[in-house]
């Protein structure tokens, strides 16, 4: 006989409450901040056809569902602390619920971070999670990192490598070929993306500001200097180089076609987007604490370019010289 909703919440969603007051069970949930915090709540959803192919392997996208809720607090410098899940499915498969409960619950415990309730109904596939976290709050000032605290000459930095979720989407559209080994290694990026939680909490006090690389590095950029009154030179030498070394030989002068734009390595890296590696930045004077801080998280960054007082975006090659290009970010309704 086929699970019910309260059933199938009760088998495959349903744990003891740990850190919140009260989980699954009741019309709300309860939360208690720790004294001296606040609480940083944000909220995604990933529907299919939109944010992942029919057909995805369920244990990556229950993984990859927490995970870019957990990136967007890695943002703002938070600790997890919980998080509720909306989920609509055209019916009730115990085969495909299994791995995704386990993908999601195995993120979920590496970053101590419970599921204390949410919604199940019937229609097509769509997940939605909202996540809390918690920032210090110090005098009433908050240690949250923001995107609107970005000044002139701050550097600016990127963490691990960016364009091979990208690369990998292309492939799996039919835009590229790679060798097996290759889509194996990028999809891995596109469907289980590393949230840089720990990274986020370390740039506390010495980011000025923050933001996931979601939509694409460009496009993240622009809203970093949209709220903070500032312009941007970016060093497409030292861009070039966020690409997986380990990938980047597969497809070095790879020239194709999507929708009538040239994508190349350096649009990949650019507006590649679904990395959810964090884009920040920092006051040169502090280059050591931010490489202490990516030491202590074990996540490498990249200076990528420097905060600028003009408004503007800037893209400079090797010798200095103006880049030209099409580099678009992702919008759902451009």
């Amino acid at each position: 006989m086929a699970l019910g909703e309260f059933d199938l919440i009760a088998r495959f969603f349903q744990r003891p409450a740990r850190r919140s007051a009260l989980g699954v069970g009741d019309d709300c949930a309860l939360l208690q901040p720790a004294s001296g915090t606040q609480m940083a709540i944000s909220c995604d959803m990933l529907v299919e056809g939109r944010h992942f192919f029919a057909g995805a392997d369920p244990e990556r996208l229950g993984h990859k569902a927490l995970a870019v809720n957990l990136s967007d607090l890695a943002a703002c410098g938070a600790r997890p602390l919980a998080f509720t899940l909306a989920l609509a499915m055209p019916q009730v498969d115990e085969a495909w619920l299994a791995p995704f409960s386990r993908g999601m619950l195995a993120l979920a415990d590496a970053h101590d971070c419970e599921l204390i309730g949410g919604d199940t109904t019937r229609g097509p596939l769509n997940i939605c999670i909202t996540v809390f976290g918690e920032v210090p709050a110090i005098h009433g000032k908050t240690r949250a990192l923001l995107r609107s605290g970005a000044g002139a000459d701050d550097d600016i930095y990127v963490s691990g490598t960016l364009g091979d979720a990208r690369l990998a989407l292309e492939a799996l559209r039919g835009h590229v070929s790679l060798p097996v080994d290759a889509l194996a290694r990028t999809r891995l990026r596109l469907e289980q993306p590393t949230p840089r939680v720990a990274l986020g909490q370390a740039l506390r006090g010495i980011a000025t500001a923050a933001i996931d690389v979601s939509d694409g590095l460009l496009g993240d950029l622009g809203h970093i200097l949209a709220q903070s009154g500032v312009g941007a030179t970016i060093d497409t030498s030292s861009a070039i180089g966020l690409i997986a070394e380990n990938h980047y030989p597969t497809w070095a002068g790879v020239d194709f076609s999507f929708d009538s734009v040239a994508i190349t390595p350096l649009s990949l890296v650019l507006a590649g987007g679904d990395d959810y590696e964090l884009l920040f930045t920092a006051p040169s004077s502090a280059r050591e604490a931010v490489t202490a801080a990516a030491h202590a998280s074990q996540t490498p960054v990249t200076r990528i370019g420097r905060i600028d007082a003009t408004a503007g975006l800037r893209l400079l090659d090797a010798q200095g010289q103006p880049v030209s290009g099409r580099f678009d970010s992702f919008d759902h309704f451009a």
